[in-house]
């Protein structure tokens, strides 16, 4: 019997799938997707080094490039276009708040609240920290071998931070993902620590080390690394830092059809916003849920297959045995 198959009505999706990855920032390469190659992956298990960040809201693209006639002849007439200026935006609200939400929901550093020294004196970003543990050789992304001794400082349910010492050195800080821009040295040595993106929750504790409940969002440590326990996190309005990732964005429909969204750099703009959705919309003091807007600028880069300068990669691979 002869395949069947049928026209393409218009997608229907439900909701929309966040995902980031690092962007080197002293070289500006970001993390690429090819939608050939890793389109069919499981939206639970994004391929390495995207991290899922969940469901999305609200989800806005708004194009703002500006276009300018070419114009020639008496009267003037519009000979072609050209494309005066590249620029898009992108807004959003995380439905939930985690590290990774909550940092490209600033738009500066957003820091890690080490758990603090016995006796040190408050500070709005955090106390002097407790003392570091060495992290052992042969950690993995989920297993951090440390000392026994080391080990049974933490606990499951824990939240620890694992970056290098700060030794006083400026530009971009934090390993494998920049966390910060140090404009002059300072003197605090868990600065780094403070500022990283490799943080994670404990799920068990043995005398050789931690196991992580979800792999680190940077990958294993680097050599010489440190872990503190973390207390809570906390971000800044203001200072000349900006978060940049590479972000894709899954819709998945209802005949099986996918569309990405691929913004090789998306830096955030402004500053924290928060938007308060009232779980009951009868009663307007009853309860909120809150939750983080993202708004982010996309920025260029140079695609290698004809020197273009573009912002996003839109792709599409349509249904089984749809018409095309």
């Amino acid at each position: 019997m002869a395949a069947k198959w049928f026209s393409a009505p218009a997608p229907v999706v439900r909701r929309i799938r966040a995902y980031f990855a690092p962007v080197n920032r002293a070289t500006q390469a970001p993390t690429l997707f090819d939608a050939t190659v890793q389109g069919t992956f499981s939206l639970d298990a994004p391929p390495a080094p995207w991290i899922s960040l969940g469901w999305i809201e609200e989800f806005t693209r708004k194009p703002a490039s500006k276009t300018a006639p070419v114009l020639t002849g008496i009267p003037a007439a519009t000979l072609a276009q050209v494309r005066e200026t590249l620029e898009a935006q992108v807004s959003f609200e995380f439905l939930s708040w985690t590290k990774l939400t909550m940092a490209l929901a600033t738009g500066s550093q957003h820091m890690n609240l080490l758990a603090p020294a016995n006796g040190a004196a408050a500070a709005a970003d955090g106390a002097q920290a407790a003392a570091a543990v060495t992290v052992q050789s042969g950690s993995s992304a989920t297993f951090i071998p440390l000392a026994a001794t080391d080990a049974a400082k933490f606990a499951p349910g824990s939240i620890i931070a694992l970056d290098a010492d700060y030794t006083g050195q400026t530009g971009y800080v934090g390993s494998p993902v920049s966390g910060a821009y140090v404009r002059k040295a300072l003197t605090d040595v868990d600065y780094t620590r403070r500022v990283t993106l490799n943080v994670a929750l404990v799920s068990e504790v043995n005398s050789t080390g931690l196991t992580l409940a979800e792999p680190l969002p940077g990958g294993a440590p680097a050599a010489g690394a440190k872990a503190q326990a973390v207390a809570g996190f906390v971000d800044r309005e203001g200072g000349c830092f900006y978060q940049e990732w590479s972000a894709l964005f899954v819709m998945q429909a209802s005949q099986g059809e996918r569309i990405f969204f691929h913004y090789p750099r998306l830096q955030t703009m402004g500053g924290a916003v928060e938007s308060a959705m009232p779980l009951d919309a009868k009663h307007k003091g009853g309860l909120h849920r809150v939750l983080l807007k993202g708004q982010f600028l996309a920025l260029p880069v140079v695609d290698p297959l004809d020197g273009e300068r573009v912002v996003c990669y839109r792709s599409f691979l349509p249904a089984a045995k749809a018409q095309v």
